[in-house]
């Protein structure tokens, strides 16, 4: 029986949201499983459609905190667990340590959340937190060796990238509405994120104001959410491209997959803003298996997640001009195309059937 305490589960959108729960899905087909999880609109229609059970908490934070750690004591105490997964350092610091001690503990760390000065006080809960963990799963190597910079025991790290699921079909309404969006775009561009600035959606749209004089017809889809999102509507509106640039908030899962299926590029020139910092980027990779290559920004965990020149392009997010080059670049000769057939091949590796087999070794031992 394994018990996955986490503050990031579906169906909340986010890259640590699909992971915990491509990872709960993944193992309840082969371990009995029981989630800890925080409460979210819609989750009970969510949680009613899977063969593992899901506990939700909510209300104020130090109440949700104080709940779910007294619930996960006595449901340890009523059950015999093999190991308890964790998405945050903060999922684990509250655990007492006679549990710590009985019961094996992997925790999964992304990037931005250990991003703490050394010797802050966040680093050295962080680092006593980890203490209770007997293997510690980085999302990429970058994420790995930010870990160790910050004094977390290198001894315990060890790499496991994110999983993707097989790409779904797509029906014909939905390819037909990702269609009518594109419009007769002859070049479509898509992100899809959270509205941070460290994914560098805003040096997108100013570097796609230049490829205008080149490639007038393009569209460019963002879907996601967050408190950029007034800022990215203006510089929109300030560089005249309120026909080319088109947001979506909240729409289907299976019409998010169609527009990007049927966009050529996806692009996310990602960057280090202050302590934010993009530890992979599961996004390239499931646009990757729809047959679309990426842009991404090289600070961070991408070079894990794009092939520079093979699967996409890596450049630096701070960047304007290389951003607009790399674009340019995918565009020519329809470099995309050749791109994304090798993305596609690549992404396979990224399918939960194969990451999942690194996980039960860590499970097992």
């Amino acid at each position: 029986m394994l018990l996955i305490a986490t503050r990031s589960f579906p169906p909340e959108i986010g890259g640590m949201q699909s992971l915990m729960g491509g990872l709960a899905e993944t193992l309840s087909l082969d371990y009995q499983t029981i989630v800890l999880a925080d409460k979210f609109v819609g989750d009970k229609s969510y949680d009613d459609n899977k063969n593992y059970k899901i506990f939700r908490f909510g209300g104020f934070k130090f109440l949700k905190k104080l709940r779910k750690i007294n619930f996960l004591k006595e449901i340890i105490r009523q059950n015999k667990f093999k190991k308890i997964i964790a998405d945050h350092w903060k999922s684990i610091e509250r655990i007492p340590d006679e549990i710590a001690k009985t019961i094996g503990i992997i925790c999964l760390i992304h990037g931005k959340e250990i991003n703490h000065e050394r010797n802050s006080t966040l680093n050295q809960r962080m680092l006593l937190a980890f203490k209770k963990a007997n293997i510690i799963v980085a999302n990429s190597h970058f994420t790995k060796k930010l870990a160790i910079n910050l004094g977390i025991e290198e001894k315990k790290i060890i790499v496991i990238h994110p999983g993707i699921h097989k790409p779904n079909e797509i029906s014909n309404n939905e390819d037909l509405e990702s269609k009518k969006i594109f419009e007769d775009a002859s070049i479509k561009i898509i992100t899809v994120g959270r509205f941070d600035k460290r994914k560098g959606i805003d040096f997108s749209i100013l570097a796609l104001k230049n490829i205008k004089s080149i490639y007038p017809s393009f569209k460019y889809v963002i879907i996601g959410n967050g408190d950029e999102e007034d800022t990215l509507k203006n510089i929109v509106r300030s560089t005249g491209l309120e026909n080319h640039v088109l947001f979506f908030k909240e729409i289907s899962q299976g019409l998010k997959n169609a527009l990007i299926k049927n966009s050529n590029f996806f692009l996310m020139p990602s960057r280090i803003e202050g302590k934010s910092i993009e530890g992979f980027g599961i996004s390239y990779i499931e646009a990757a298996s729809y047959e679309i290559p990426s842009i991404g920004g090289k600070d961070g965990g991408a070079s894990d997640a794009i092939k520079h020149g093979e699967t996409g392009y890596l450049c630096d997010g701070n960047n304007l001009e290389e951003i607009y080059e790399n674009i340019k670049l995918m565009i020519e000769n329809k470099k995309y195309l050749t791109l994304g057939k090798n993305a596609k091949e690549f992404s396979k590796q990224f399918y939960w059937e194969n990451i999942i087999k690194d996980y039960k070794k860590i499970i097992n031992s």
